[in-house]
């Protein structure tokens, strides 16, 4: 069907024939100012999305969508997606729990998509497997509790591979774009799951808003060149809709202003010109000079038990090469709380690992913090921080 200039674009799969808004909500990142978060859901609603991803594990965020879905009346309008905290689970007596907190806090007695959250490998799958989930999905969907069950994933392209073979998934979510093809599910896995029917769903399409706010300026000034009215935003969401196989993309907007520029940019999506495909090659090769830690900021590593800012301590190091060393410096000594009364910057690291066992990314967070520490906190700067606090708390 021909799309119509100024109206929300959508796709189907073979799997499902649900249709989904192409531009997705990720509600991972929700403002704390709540009437601009309402105000942005109905416009999202308005502008025509009707795909919004929560979790369990993410604070708050499943009251708040729930509330302002019912405030509203948009449950009819919308699907919502959540996820069952694996990590939490101690067995099959734990689907129930979770479940059914979810459905309370959602205000809803249905759940559109539900995923089996942060799936790492095929032994992860297979646990599952042998607690039932199967049997446990498939009373969830004859009592009208779960429309479509799938799985997010956080692990290697091989393990993706495997997963997907494992159970009867309706679509799956994948963290996916332009500044790396070949991470973790990657391009195969978009393909793979794509060629098995499967609606895909990609989570982290900005990086965590750093190819939105952080791309440096020599990748800023060669987009624009292409089309100054497109956003670095809208340019890496292009670079994801232009692959056919890719359904519905979440965005983790938290303003009205934003949700209404992506919106655009979905309305008005047109195939790259291979002008602009050959851009992307040249931003990611800008990008892997630039980017020296690939974290996206999901705080999973978060809370540290020393204190330690992890995401913003890596964003302030990232930082430090796209932007300059004084940029990447004032990151990091405001994350870190330098000259409040309990400094936790990267030197306070006691290596215990705990971080390490909850990034998606598999990041080996205490090694990274050593080396950002070396490049960020060096003698000087440490004694200028110093003198500073001595004369700041005098």
């Amino acid at each position: 069907m021909e799309h119509k200039e100024g109206t929300m674009q959508y796709r189907a799969s073979a799997q499902i024939g649900e249709k989904l808004s192409i531009l997705g909500l990720g509600c991972m990142r929700f403002s704390r100012n709540m009437a601009e978060t309402e105000r942005m859901i109905l416009a999202a609603v308005e502008g025509g999305v009707n795909y919004f991803d929560t979790a369990y594990i993410y604070a708050g965020s499943e009251e708040t969508l729930g509330n302002i879905v019912s405030k509203n009346r948009l449950r009819s309008r919308i699907n919502i997606a959540t996820k069952l905290p694996l990590v939490s689970c101690k067995g099959p007596e734990s689907f129930d729990r979770f479940f059914n907190k979810q459905l309370e806090r959602l205000r809803t007695d249905y759940i559109d998509f539900y995923l089996m959250h942060m799936i790492t490998d095929a032994a992860q799958c297979r646990m599952l497997l042998d607690w039932g989930i199967e049997r446990w999905i498939d009373e969830k969907k004859r009592e009208g509790r779960i429309r479509y069950a799938g799985f997010s994933f956080h692990g290697s392209g091989v393990e993706f591979q495997k997963v997907l073979e494992m159970s009867r998934w309706e679509f799956c979510q994948i963290q996916y774009n332009y500044s790396n093809e070949n991470y973790q599910a990657g391009k195969e896995g978009l393909k793979a799951a794509a060629a098995k029917g499967l609606p895909v769903i990609i989570m982290e399409p900005l990086l965590g808003g750093r190819l939105a706010t952080g791309l440096p300026a020599e990748a800023r000034k060669l987009l624009a060149e292409l089309d100054p009215a497109l956003s670095p935003a809208a340019w890496g969401l292009r670079w994801l809709w232009n692959q056919p196989e890719v359904t519905s993309v979440l965005s983790g907007m938290n303003t009205v202003a934003q949700m209404r520029e992506n919106i655009r940019a979905a309305e008005n999506f047109a195939p790259l010109s291979a002008a602009e495909a050959e851009a992307f090659v040249a931003v990611r090769e800008i990008l892997s000079r630039a980017y020296k830690i690939n974290c996206t900021g999901c705080n999973y590593c978060m809370p540290c038990p020393q204190g330690i800012n992890i995401p913003e301590c890596f964003a302030a190091y990232n930082a430090s090469f796209a932007q300059g060393f004084v940029t990447g410096l004032q990151l990091l000594l405001t994350s870190s709380a330098a000259m409040g009364a309990k400094p936790c910057g990267p030197r306070t690291c006691i290596r215990c690992g705990k971080c390490e066992r909850h990034c998606p990314q598999s990041i080996a967070i205490p090694s990274q913090l050593q080396r950002l520490s070396k490049r960020l906190e060096p003698l000087p700067v440490r004694a200028a921080v110093r003198i500073a606090r001595y004369f700041l708390r005098r």
